[in-house]
């Protein structure tokens, strides 16, 4: 087949792979996975290159975005010391461990060449995790860490992955030329995100047409990244902070007849760039295999699985030891949490340790290394292998362990929908009250209807308004818009809580011709 049906015949088969992944409860990354070690095999498959430069661009740039555009800074000031423990400790110990385990079953395996292996594989997997969250109940807290952390260790773990293939480049690197660096990329990163949302800003609310619309996100997602990597500075943590910075002042600037299709396009973009990347890295796996003796093929698994568990014992180590420590700094009186809850329960220990499937980014940086870097057949296989396992035993086993210890809370986003909704609806009359006419008695009438099953049901949804589009409603609309953003700016209410009531408005704005 020709490169353009077989790409046709990938994404209807990662289409079907998906929807077969819904019905039967796991993450989709997990048949994504299996999909590419089998590509690896077919005899008449492509064998696709990309430069390794552009991977991380093309593949973690605009999907980090995606996931840090949604995500909440209350949340992530709440819950700062978990998040920032498997950020920086869980990371480390993680790329440490598995360096030491390649280097003692690669001896002659460069201790650069072993680090860089274990910061590509350290950090997990947002989406295979997401996929399963979304199916199940858990603790709002515990999502919420496990967000912050994924959005997060990609950035911990990539400036470990570039010291380590500047060591290699280098053959030598000192304490005194690695802290320069990492000070620079973690201040400068910082300070151009944030310039970067603030000129930025301003020059995307001028675009009014959809289509342009999203072509300039997606362009600036790129120049974004790409002048980060020129400055040495860390992309991962730019796009972070651009997308956190950029979000804060978006839903005000961005009417929703541009944010609904921008949303379903990056979603849609998401899920492409998921199945190119396990598509490609599977098409590298075919030459390698190839290349392998039969005993050197037994020796590369072997690995495999060794590396594979030291991955998954690290990590629940890490946090078996994280909470003990809390406990006793609790019972001493030397730790006093706002919260009882910020320390997790055994149960809730073990779904965060299980949460650590790899993906998109491991393959990502993987497929980066340079062609001439020592290992790097080794480090491809290994880094493909560990995503496979890590997404078919936890991925696979995630949603029954969570099912069975039965892990509830009292549901914080659905309180604060129902507050953010009663504020946003009684804004909504406020506008509207003086209006005489007859229209405005039926929306007055069809928004006090919301008000009373809002205080009858708070965990229900709306009904949608069937009222002719006319101006009245979206004034009315652009009131209630003004004083959710305001509850979020006050941080009365949080960002997932913002963004259901963004979509509930977004719907009736569209309603009515807005």
């Amino acid at each position: 087949m020709s490169t353009f049906e077989w790409i046709i015949a990938l994404l209807l088969g990662a289409v079907a792979l998906s929807a077969l992944a819904r019905r039967i409860k796991v993450p989709y990354p997990t048949f994504l996975a299996i999909g590419g070690a089998l590509i690896a095999f077919v005899p008449s498959s492509p064998t696709w290159t990309l430069e390794p430069d552009l991977a991380l661009a093309l593949f973690v740039a605009p999907v980090l975005l995606d996931a840090a555009f949604d995500t909440s800074l209350r949340d992530l000031r709440n819950n700062w010391v978990p998040v920032s423990t498997l950020v920086v400790a869980a990371v480390g110990l993680t790329t440490a461990g598995v360096a030491y385990v390649a280097h003692r079953l690669m001896p002659d395996m460069p201790w650069a060449a072993a680090v860089a292996l274990g910061a590509i594989v350290a950090p997990p997997d947002a989406a295979a995790a997401v996929a399963i969250l979304s199916q199940v109940k858990l603790p709002h807290r515990m999502v919420k860490v496990l967000e912050g952390e994924s959005l997060l260790n990609d950035a911990s773990a990539l400036l470990i992955y570039r010291i380590a293939v500047g060591a290699v480049a280098t053959e030598h690197l000192t304490w005194s030329q690695v802290a320069p660096t990492m000070a620079l990329a973690l201040v400068g990163s910082v300070i151009t995100g944030l310039a970067a949302a603030r000129i930025i800003a301003p020059m995307m609310e001028r675009v009014t047409e959809a289509p342009s619309a999203i072509i300039v996100q997606f362009a600036t997602t790129f120049m974004i990244w790409i002048g980060a990597e020129h400055l040495g500075l860390s992309g991962i943590l730019t796009i972070v902070i651009y997308a956190i910075a950029l979000a804060r002042t978006a839903p005000a600037r961005m009417p929703a007849r541009l944010r609904v299709p921008s949303y379903a396009v990056w979603e849609t973009t998401v899920f492409v760039l998921n199945v190119l990347a396990f598509m490609l890295i599977g098409m590298q796996m075919r030459p390698i295999w190839t290349r392998l003796d039969t005993d050197v093929r037994w020796e590369y698994c072997v690995a495999a699985a060794w590396i594979l568990l030291t991955v998954v014992l690290v990590r629940l180590s890490w946090v078996t030891f994280y909470r003990t420590t809390l406990r006793v700094l609790i019972a001493h009186n030397l730790y006093h949490p706002k919260d009882p809850k910020q320390v997790a329960s055994p149960k809730g220990g073990l779904i965060i340790s299980w949460c650590g499937m790899r993906g998109l980014v491991t393959l990502a940086t993987a497929f980066a290394l340079p062609e001439n870097f020592p290992y790097r057949d080794f480090i491809v296989f290994i880094a493909f292998a560990v995503v496979l396992g890590s997404l078919i035993i936890q991925g696979l086993t995630l949603r029954p362990l969570i099912l069975a210890f039965d892990l509830k809370d009292d549901d914080p986003v659905g309180i604060e929908v129902a507050r953010g909704r009663a504020v946003a609806y009684r804004a909504a009359l406020d506008a509207i009250e003086s209006d005489p006419s007859e229209e405005a008695e039926i929306l007055r009438l069809e928004y006090r209807a919301i008000l009373m099953q809002t205080e009858t049901d708070p965990n229900g949804g709306i009904a949608s308004g069937e009222l002719p589009a006319d101006p009245l409603r979206r004034r009315a609309i652009e009131a209630a818009r003004k004083s959710i953003f305001d509850l979020r700016t006050t941080e009365v209410i949080g960002d997932d809580a913002f963004h259901r009531l963004e979509e509930e408005l977004d719907r009736a704005e569209l309603s009515a011709g807005g």
